[in-house]
């Protein structure tokens, strides 16, 4: 890690939970200079009539707008597979440029073919900027460090910003667990090195959750927890868990697991950064949804 990524400045941030989708989109900034990213937003998409809305990313801007935060980029963890992008959107109200990890091109060339998709590029094109491991960026001046965080996906990333890291799916609060890694390019293995890579940052640095679920016996949700809190708690890969055993537990949980119910929209509008396919010539925009024949 770079030393500058960790020099002690902490960002302010602020959460925005989508409970539809339980989402947790995050707004961060400077707050000295007000230069500000949203990570993860949401579009909200109702999957039984194909309707979108912008509000959830709407709360976002209006409450930059109060603090007088300027959205500068938008920062994707990963491409989602159960919440469509709202990036689009942000970008549109604010000139942001849209950012995630350099291995989304894994992605869209594991997902082209499944959707036909023969307009995604499958060099990321489609994105602003492309993040490789130990990249830096600027948030006014907050500097952040970026963390290739694979496993759940190929192309997870986590952003350290001063004291907090931005996990995406890579893990849940301690008493829910760690995110699953049977979607396509997913590897167990692979996520348990990158959650003990995040979890040997100094114990009191803040981790922000994408998701949050209710673990059995909370009542509440919950998104923010440390290194510390994780190491010593977490249900799935707490001190003291090797990787062998993670990586059999984590098989034997995503065997008896159902697919997100947004997975086919999400994927196929994610890879796109955020955007929907292109209209046909009717001028609407379809998502398709791939047949198979049970055998």
């Amino acid at each position: 890690m770079s030393a500058t990524a960790n020099s002690g400045k902490k960002p302010q941030i602020r959460a925005f939970f989508d409970e539809p989708t339980n989402t947790v989109s995050y707004l961060v900034w400077d707050g000295e200079t007000k230069d500000g990213a949203v990570i993860d937003p949401v579009l909200d998409y109702d999957f039984r009539t194909g309707e979108c809305s912008t509000s959830s990313a709407d709360e976002i801007l209006a409450e930059a707008q109060k603090l007088g935060v300027k959205i500068g980029q938008v920062l994707e963890t990963h491409a989602h597979a159960d919440h469509l992008s709202g990036a689009p959107y942000i970008k549109l109200k604010t000139g942001a440029t849209v950012a995630i990890g350099e291995h989304i091109r894994d992605v869209q060339r594991i997902f082209r073919p499944v959707f036909n998709a023969v307009d995604v590029s499958g060099d990321g094109s489609e994105f602003d900027r492309l993040f490789k491991d130990g990249d830096t960026f600027r948030i006014g001046g907050l500097e952040g460090e970026v963390m290739h965080t694979p496993g759940h996906t190929p192309a997870c990333v986590s952003y350290r910003i001063g004291d907090a890291v931005f996990v995406g799916d890579t893990m849940f609060m301690p008493d829910y667990g760690t995110a699953r890694a049977d979607f396509p390019g997913g590897d167990a293995r692979a996520l348990y090195r990158s959650i003990k890579r995040v979890l040997s940052l100094p114990d009191e640095t803040r981790l922000f959750m994408c998701h949050d679920y209710k673990a059995p016996g909370r009542d509440s949700y919950a998104w923010e927890t440390t290194v510390g809190e994780e190491k010593a708690r977490n249900v799935h890969v707490h001190d003291g868990v090797s990787e062998d055993e993670f990586v059999r537990m984590r098989e034997a949980r995503d065997a008896t697991l159902a697919a997100p119910l947004l997975l086919l929209p999400s994927i196929q509008v994610n890879i796109r950064a955020g955007k929907f396919p292109p209209a046909e010539v009717d001028g609407v925009h379809y998502l398709k949804v791939p047949i198979k024949l049970a055998s």
